[in-house]
Parts: C-alpha cells; sequence; structure tokens
C-alpha cells in the first residue's frame, strides 16, 4: 500500500450521503474533532452543545453553515451542581477526586475545585433538533453515562457512538468504561476501538521532563461504539451507508467499511463493496496523533 490518505467516502464511492452528528461538549479546546474532514467537505451537519459561554462564544465566532451550538449542558434534565475546576476543561457535574488525582503530575492542580454554580442540565431526548443523528458525540467529564441513559431514543436512531470514557475513577463515583460498554451493549452497539488512548505516570517518575507522558497506566481515552455488525439486518439501507461514511472518514475503519458495503450490496445487487477495496488497497491507514 502507497502512503497516500484515502479519498472522503463520498468521492470514493460516488454517494452522496450526509450524516448528522451531535457533539455534546463541543468546547473548541484540545484537538480537532475527527468530524472536520466530514464537515469542511459539506458532507456533515453538526448540532453541538456547550454551555460554557466563552466556549460557546469561539465556537460561535468560527462557525460555518452546517454548524448550530446550543448553550445546554446536557444531563439528564434536573438541576446539577457544576464544579468548576482551575482547568476548566476539567470542570464537571461530578466532584474531583482527590485519592486518584494526586497519583499523577498535574491534576492535583487542574483539578482543583475554585467554585461552583447551579446549572439546568436538558436531555437529549427532549431535543428535537437531536433526533435521527447518525452519530453522538461526548465529552463531558465523566456525566457521559447519565446524558446517555437520557438518550434512548437518540440511540436507536444512532449508528455510532464516540464518549470519552475512564479507567480511573478521577472524580467522585463517575461511572467507568465498563459501565458505559454495558449500558451501550444493552442499546444494540457493540465496542469497536479506542481513539486515542491516554496514559499517564505515576508520581515523582516523570518521562523526558513532560508530565503529559505517560507509561503504563491508562487513564482515559475516547471509546467509539458501533450497532451490531453481527446484526446488520437492524439498519437500513441509508442507516448502512451514513455508518460506513462516517467510518471511513473519520476513523479509517477500512475493513469495517467493507464488511457494511458487501451488505448493502448484498441488497441493492451492486459491487461497490469490491470497488471500494480495490480503491483503498492503495491508501493505508495514516497515523494518527494520539492526544496528550
Amino acid at each position: 500500500m502507497s502512503q497516500q490518505t484515502p479519498l472522503p467516502f463520498n468521492a470514493l464511492t460516488g454517494t452522496d450521503v450526509r450524516v448528522r452528528i451531535v457533539d455534546v461538549g463541543a468546547s473548541p479546546e484540545g484537538n480537532e474533532p475527527q468530524y472536520l474532514q466530514m464537515l469542511r467537505s459539506g458532507n456533515a451537519d453538526i448540532l453541538g452543545f456547550e454551555p460554557d459561554p466563552e466556549a460557546l462564544a469561539a465556537l460561535e465566532s468560527r462557525k460555518g453553515p452546517y454548524e448550530t451550538y446550543l448553550p445546554h449542558a446536557v444531563g439528564d434534565g434536573r438541576r446539577h451542581t457544576l464544579h468548576l475546576c482551575a482547568m476548566p476543561e476539567m470542570s464537571s457535574l461530578l466532584r474531583p477526586n482527590p485519592p486518584f488525582l494526586n497519583l499523577f503530575h498535574g491534576f492535583p492542580q487542574w483539578g482543583e475545585v475554585v467554585g461552583t454554580r447551579e446549572v439546568d442540565t436538558v436531555r437529549l431526548d427532549d431535543i428535537p433538533a437531536a433526533a435521527g443523528a447518525d452519530m453522538l458525540k461526548l465529552d463531558i467529564q465523566g456525566a457521559e453515562l447519565m446524558a446517555l441513559r437520557n438518550a434512548v431514543g437518540c440511540l436507536r436512531d444512532a449508528v455510532i457512538v464516540q464518549a470519552e470514557v475512564e479507567f480511573l475513577p478521577l472524580y467522585v463515583d463517575q461511572p467507568l468504561f465498563s459501565d458505559v460498554e454495558l449500558f451501550l451493549r444493552e442499546q444494540g452497539f457493540v465496542f469497536h476501538r479506542f481513539f486515542p488512548q491516554v496514559s499517564r505516570t505515576f508520581q515523582p517518575v516523570i518521562v523526558n521532563n513532560n508530565v503529559y507522558s505517560g507509561l503504563g497506566q491508562l487513564v482515559w481515552a475516547d471509546a467509539v461504539f458501533v450497532k451490531d455488525f453481527t446484526r446488520l439486518d437492524r439498519l437500513s439501507d441509508r442507516q448502512l451507508l451514513a455508518l460506513s461514511s462516517i467510518l471511513h472518514d473519520c476513523y479509517r475503519s477500512l475493513d469495517l467499511v467493507y464488511l457494511l458495503l458487501r451488505e448493502l450490496d448484498r441488497r441493492q445487487g451492486r459491487t461497490v463493496a469490491d470497488a471500494y477495496l480495490a480503491a483503498v488497497q492503495s491508501a493505508p491507514l495514516p497515523q494518527f496523533n494520539t492526544r496528550q
């Protein structure tokens, strides 16, 4: 295989599928979202939720024609205490958990609670604009499972979920990866991959004088879940295309895309899957950067 990046899914397959993505916690800080290529090519509509006024203003100032942002905190529809941390990205509806934070470089300072405020949350299932989304992306500092439990209607339509998950309780009473995976499995999803995964070093060990460097201990990751690929009969033709498009453009999961397209060809009497495989065999997976 060559070192070229595969073309966008629609250009590669001659399709025009357009996907709808709900991004919960759409802060502009950190890495660019995986769906950025789809957004720039006009193949995705984004509905983002960002309750932080400054982050929301930044999103609004640079948004394009296919982006809509709402100022809501997503949760269970109830009023909660938001714990404001010294590092804003660690602010959460859950209280930081010092016994675990104190084990790693930086976290005791970043997770220091410098204030609190009461916030009203909304349920995704109560937001009409979120209905029918193909993908749910969540990054809300430990409240992901709360949001998902109140998005069962959205999950019936969605074909892929990307959620930040932790392997250690950085927040008090925080659901961990296993809790999120079990719930989504009950909703008809299977775990696909971590994208990316983040480790840290226990204090006082430090690697290359970099507090963000990790060794063996996984702390968190973005976990990607897809609708059960052993039950493709439950997906419509459009859902197969939407899932294929997202997996190709966002995650380069070319082998799973081929499996989905084979099912679509079986239904429609076409040969898109073989043409797709021939095209991508000359363009390997790029090396994605892992988030620090």
